[in-house]
């Protein structure tokens, strides 16, 4: 029987989000501290001879080579000092974390891939160098390493690990369409240029029991991201009618967190639904709930 490595990477939520300047190398600098959450997809990495392959199952999602599996299949290969294309795998990716959504997928997906390819392969490559491989793949690729809360700076591929916050009901509420993270930046950039206010709504702190203190949920992109779609500040506005202790959209959209106590956030769930909203109850999730989801 061909031996199957079964993982589910959990999402993100970004409970801030402070963007600076655009950097010379085109990214932006960050500070943001990332949470996971309890939404997971299903990567089953199995050892096949042949060409690497990669199915997947969910709408409008590549299947190809900009995949981020298939370029994290592919990095890992060729890190580890071995030519041509990756081989000897077919890795099923079952979809359910929403794309384009600001909850960071993708990469927990290739975080997820690069793990598991390192067992398959018996690459036995260290933590610190899978790190350094995800950092190539993107921005928050290294966090789904490291899971749990943490602070992330640079353009978001400096982690550091903080105490887990205590344990929250999410509600999860997508709109019908999603936000290409370079939109996201460029309205953000665009937006400063002309000197329109920094944020459409106010900021608000969730407090939680955590040793850095009460949280101030803010994320400098919902602004721009709320004035080309409206609809980002009305399910705000809903997620708090509907008794969150606090709503902001994460990442770069188009998707809004809302955290409650978990039984709220039961609760919240039939108030929330509406014909294109998606809406997903979920919670957070402690460090060292998350690495194990990624086979760490």
């Amino acid at each position: 029987m061909p031996r199957t490595l079964v993982l589910r990477p959990s999402a993100k939520i970004n409970l801030t989000l402070r963007v600076g300047a655009r950097r010379p190398d085109g990214f932006h600098d960050v500070r943001t501290l990332m949470q996971s959450i309890a939404l997971c997809d299903t990567i089953a990495i199995t050892a096949r001879s042949g060409p690497f392959s990669l199915n997947v199952h969910g709408l409008g999602v590549p299947a190809e080579r900009d995949n981020l599996v298939w370029r994290a299949a592919d990095l890992l290969w060729r890190a580890s000092g071995r030519s041509g294309d990756p081989r000897d795998v077919h890795v099923h990716l079952d979809k359910t974390i929403p794309m384009a959504a600001g909850l960071g997928g993708g990469s927990a997906d290739a975080a997820a891939a690069l793990v598991g390819l390192n067992t398959i392969w018996n690459l036995r490559r260290p933590r610190p160098d899978l790190v350094k491989i995800a950092a190539d793949l993107g921005s928050d690729v290294p966090f789904f390493l490291q899971g749990g809360t943490a602070f992330c700076t640079g353009r978001g591929e400096e982690i550091y690990p903080v105490d887990d916050i205590t344990r929250l009901g999410i509600v999860v509420v997508k709109p019908s369409f999603g936000v290409a993270t370079a939109d996201a930046y460029r309205w953000l950039d665009d937006d400063r240029e002309a000197g329109l206010p920094a944020s459409s709504t106010a900021s608000a702190g969730l407090d939680v029991e955590w040793p850095g203190g009460p949280i101030v949920v803010v994320n400098d992109l919902q602004a721009p991201v709320a004035r080309r779609h409206a609809v980002v500040d009305e399910i705000v506005a809903a997620c708090r009618q509907a008794g969150a202790r606090v709503a902001a959209m994460t990442g770069s959209g188009s998707a809004v967190f809302a955290a409650f106590s978990e039984p709220a956030a039961k609760r919240a769930v039939p108030r929330l639904r509406r014909q294109d909203w998606l809406v997903i109850l979920t919670r957070t999730m402690s460090r060292r709930e998350a690495v194990r989801h990624v086979g760490l």
